[in-house]
């Protein structure tokens, strides 16, 4: 099992370039099962998720090339509409083959992808969407079954609650129904728009971008197309919160400002110095001043993303003062605060709010990843501790993070990987 091992205390300072979002580009490859004719995405990045989809993608029959970032893919000759338990079970993100799947072929058959580290995030709400435009759903045997012999056709759909999956599985198969489909109540992230776009620049006719509603008109086909991958704002989200606990001065580039204001306004608050250009972003903590402590509740977009609050945690530990956190996106997503504990860090969980007491420093520790962000959030605290910490099973980093420890070590940081499989 790999682990990386860090020693803390060193300030970032210089540029960082972030790399296109994995949680876009995810439903970006799916979206290529929608068309006869290839897909090429730009700005891809090098995880693992992407690799376990190109797996997928490639079982259903479809032809990929990828370079420096360029993936090309071809569905023009699918001969297989069922996504195996071996490969789902990888990645919950899978589970988005299944609305473009019916929708082009009329029929799919999709491994449930079970639950999560971070909570049960069930596909309720995906097989509702498909229902409403005529889709028939059998779950049996592990597998979403859903049939169209006679194609989908445009409905009103409103979510029950938001849901960033469900949109962009709905979204994606009505872009092939019959007539128009109107969904309300939909998550409005950023990689929801890029989706969208990428359709759009296939052929597909959408309105609303942005907002809570959606207006589908669906065609008969898709073209070829190209579309370049948002950039990842989980990841600038995360450096930035790096560079205000190092103490360091950071330059993002290649990101999107305004994507962040959910972040750079509690940061702010904090008393971290942010300024924003076109499509770059700089931190810094003033000289000799300590950070101070906000409190933060996530939200869907445009609210804080859960996916940086587990990072923000981590800033806590060392600001002056108290700090609430409150999570209402998943149940389960404080697995990190007993890894933070080992650190040295107080904090104090209370059903779905954690307290976080400020320390005067965090001690190096042997700490073990659960999730994503969680993993991320220990690096984070491995940078500032006094020591070394060893972050161990991080096959969950890799998962979402493009090039971390060589992104960090160019900036000053003292880390390194050491696998212990081979991996």
């Amino acid at each position: 099992m790999s682990k990386i091992i860090i020693e803390g205390g060193a300030p970032l300072t210089g540029e960082i370039e972030i790399s296109g979002a994995k949680n876009a580009a995810l439903p970006l490859m799916c979206a290529c099962l929608l068309s006869k004719t290839p897909l090429t995405l730009t700005h891809v990045p090098d995880l693992r998720d992407i690799r376990s989809l190109v797996e997928l993608l490639e079982s259903l029959g479809v032809t990929i090339s990828s370079e420096n970032g360029r993936l090309s893919m071809d569905a023009g000759r699918l001969n297989n509409t069922t996504a195996a338990y071996d490969l789902v079970r990888k990645m919950r993100a899978s589970v988005l083959v299944l609305g473009p799947l019916v929708a082009r072929n009329g029929e799919a058959s999709v491994s449930l992808p079970g639950g999560c580290a971070i909570g049960t995030r069930p596909v309720d709400l995906h097989l509702m969407g498909l229902e409403a435009l005529g889709a028939e759903i059998r779950l049996e045997g592990g597998y979403i079954h859903a049939s169209a012999k006679n194609g989908l056709k445009g409905a009103n759909i409103t979510f029950p609650k938001v849901s960033v999956g469900a949109t962009e599985n709905v979204m994606m198969a009505a872009t092939l129904a019959e007539g128009v489909t109107t969904l309300s109540n939909v998550a409005r992230e950023p990689e929801i728009t890029d989706l969208a776009e990428c359709l759009i620049a296939m052929g597909a006719q959408i309105t609303g971008l942005g907002t809570d509603t959606l207006t589908i008109t669906g065609v008969t086909e898709l073209k070829q197309a190209e579309h370049r991958v948002v950039a990842d704002r989980i990841e600038a989200g995360t450096y930035m919160i790096a560079s205000a606990m190092t103490g360091g001065k950071l330059t993002l580039t290649g990101t999107r400002p305004d994507h962040l204001e959910a972040l750079i306004d509690p940061m702010r608050l904090a008393g971290v110095l942010i300024e924003t250009g076109k499509d770059t972003i700089t931190v810094e903590r003033p000289s000799g001043s300590r950070l101070q402590a906000v409190d933060i509740m996530t939200a869907p977009y445009p609210g804080f993303p859960t996916d940086l609050q587990a990072q923000m945690m981590a800033m806590l530990t060392i600001a002056e003062g108290a700090g609430m956190v409150t999570e209402t996106i998943f149940e389960n997503r404080f697995m990190h605060v007993p890894e933070l504990a080992r650190m040295g860090a107080d904090i104090t969980v209370h059903n779905s709010s954690a307290l976080v007491r400020g320390v005067n420093g965090l001690i190096g520790a042997q700490v073990m990843a659960t999730d994503l962000r969680a993993s991320v959030s220990l690096v984070l605290a491995g940078l500032v501790a006094d020591g070394t910490t060893t972050v161990n099973r991080i096959y969950h980093l890799e998962r979402g993070y493009e090039n971390l420890v060589e992104k960090l070590s160019a900036c000053g940081a003292t880390l390194k990987r050491v696998s212990e499989t081979g991996q």
